[in-house]
């Protein structure tokens, strides 16, 4: 982890490539304290020694499915598992779960240093307490995402491919049709692909959606979510921007959501 010192910063945007509904903005200053955060979204090796010392059961398990990216399937889950109507790239497959991110026939070989996918918001709460953690406010999310510039849209700045380099794992190419893997990542990469921002965080922006510990708006259930994933795309989804945000129930898992944790210092 590492250590950020309190302070006043900027928060939210109005930006016009935002999301009004999201309620990205308006810019206030709002104040946090002093605290701690993981250098990176926790990892598959990490959430594995979670699960060995308490014998925990992920909802996914327990749901006995959760969603997988259409394309990251063979042709017969393809084929036989249901899609959401508004999101057709997503199917829900039976057994998929945190150590078989595809589903039956999948495992972590060679994924023991990605985060870990398919947890739920209740997982992370279980998992945070265990570690003696907890999940970060959306404030203190964003301060430590911004990495100490001043309203710049990325971690890093304002361009998003500076020089020409990717400084994320997104979408490249026609979502949800062709991924080219510019960036060198059709799924998810490892906790500490690329350079970490101004505060040493990796991967900020893209690779996996964060939970944070707010609900999204005053009387819903929904929590936030921050940073993006490796299924971003500026056509439909250009959420890696520091200030968006988005929700989910705190019981949903899919194969783009995970999480890191803060602790009080």
């Amino acid at each position: 982890m590492v250590v950020l010192p309190g302070g006043v910063f900027r928060m939210g945007t109005e930006d016009a490539d935002g999301f009004p509904d999201d309620a990205e903005g308006p810019i206030r200053e709002v104040r946090v304290d002093s605290f701690a955060i993981d250098r990176h979204a926790v990892s598959n090796a990490r959430f594995a020694e979670f699960v060995e010392a308490t014998g925990f059961v992920t909802e996914a398990e327990r749901f006995g499915w959760t969603y997988v990216f259409a394309k990251f399937l063979p042709g017969h889950l393809r084929k036989e598992s249901p899609r959401p109507e508004q999101t057709p790239w997503w199917c829900g497959v039976s057994g998929a779960s945190w150590s078989r991110p595809e589903g039956p026939g999948s495992d972590l070989d060679g994924r023991w240093d990605h985060p870990v996918v398919h947890v739920s918001w209740n997982d992370a709460v279980a998992y945070c307490t265990w570690a003696g953690k907890r999940l970060p406010t959306e404030a203190e999310w964003e301060y430590a995402a911004r990495g100490g510039l001043d309203q710049a849209r990325y971690p890093w700045g304002d361009e998003l491919t500076p020089g020409g380099e990717h400084r994320c794992n997104i979408w490249q190419g026609r979502f949800p049709v062709r991924n080219t893997a510019e960036d060198g990542h059709v799924g998810t990469a490892p906790v500490d692909s690329f350079e970490p921002n101004g505060f040493g965080l990796h991967n900020v922006s893209g690779n996996v959606w964060e939970w944070c510990a707010d609900r999204f708006a005053e009387g819903i259930e929904n929590r936030s979510m921050r940073g993006g994933s490796y299924l971003c795309h500026d056509s439909y989804c250009n959420r890696y921007r520091v200030a968006a945000r988005t929700s989910n129930t705190p019981d949903s898992s899919s194969g783009n959501l995970g999480f890191r944790c803060v602790a009080d210092v």
